[in-house]
């Protein structure tokens, strides 16, 4: 089963964005992710059981290394990923 995700993170510090580069650049070292990152929020594309063990993994380690902040996040079942509607 292939999952679709978008996410924004809200560190709750005045120093952002290294938090939230450090977790877009965590994720992208997973090689089994499509990751796509714009202004607004970082998407991932992927199998739902490695995206979720992923997700989990690295939220946790985000909150371990930069302290309290906010994940928002939309999940869709399905691989709505730029490459695959335009195939």
């Amino acid at each position: 089963m292939q999952l679709s995700v978008e996410i924004s993170m809200y560190p709750l510090k005045d120093e952002f964005i290294p938090a939230i580069q450090d977790f877009i650049d965590r994720l992208n070292a997973h090689s089994a992710l499509e990751v796509l990152t714009n202004t607004m929020s970082t998407q991932v594309f992927g199998d739902y059981d490695v995206v979720m063990d992923v997700l989990k993994k690295e939220i946790r380690l985000s909150y371990e290394k930069f302290g309290r902040a906010i994940f928002v996040c939309k999940f869709i079942d399905g691989d709505l990923s730029p490459e695959t509607r335009d195939a």
